[in-house]
């Protein structure tokens, strides 16, 4: 038994450690992470609450149709209630979208007017982050369909008729 346990011991040992993707060595990447992140320091809020604004880049979307550019922008009052901490305010975003009638490019600032969270705090958390809950919003309230315009035509479609001689025949009939 006692060799079993001494064995297990050395090969959990000497077993390499994963390397974790997470764990950051530069400092300049660290600081770059955070600038993409919408962090609340829950420390140093008033008891009264506070009104936030400011821009962080956090939506990096890989689609087709739809590019982000510039920040998120946000207004924010941020308040406690005991364990809780609530935001609400507004967020906007601008998007060069594609439009789904006329394939062509336009760009449009979604808007949250009605962004509201709740996190449960405690007397130990340093921050919360909203970085998740803001980039749901705005990628929620993007348009199913696109469009550049209400009144978009769509494509132009041209239909040709092909020709049918089989009734020219009868248009030249007399009927009495």
């Amino acid at each position: 038994m006692r060799y079993e346990s001494r064995h297990l011991f050395f090969a959990i040992v000497l077993m390499p450690l994963p390397r974790l993707p997470c764990v950051k060595t530069n400092v300049v990447e660290m600081e770059e992470e955070l600038e993409k992140q919408l962090l609340i320091d829950v420390a140093r809020l008033d008891s009264e609450g506070e009104t936030l604004e400011g821009e962080v880049d956090i939506i990096d979307l890989e689609e087709e149709f739809v590019h982000p550019f510039g920040g998120v922008r946000y207004r924010l009052k941020v308040q406690t209630f005991g364990t809780e901490l609530v935001v609400q305010g507004h967020l906007e975003q601008d998007f060069d979208l594609t439009c789904s009638r006329c394939d062509q490019d336009f760009d449009t600032t979604i808007k949250v007017d009605d962004f509201c969270v709740s996190y449960e705090i405690s007397e130990k958390t340093e921050f919360v982050d909203l970085t998740a809950d803001a980039r749901e919003s705005i990628i929620l309230a993007l348009p199913t369909y696109p469009l550049c315009d209400e009144d978009c035509p769509g494509l132009e479609q041209k239909v040709e008729k092909p020709a049918d001689d089989r009734w020219s025949a009868l248009d030249g009939l007399k009927v009495d």
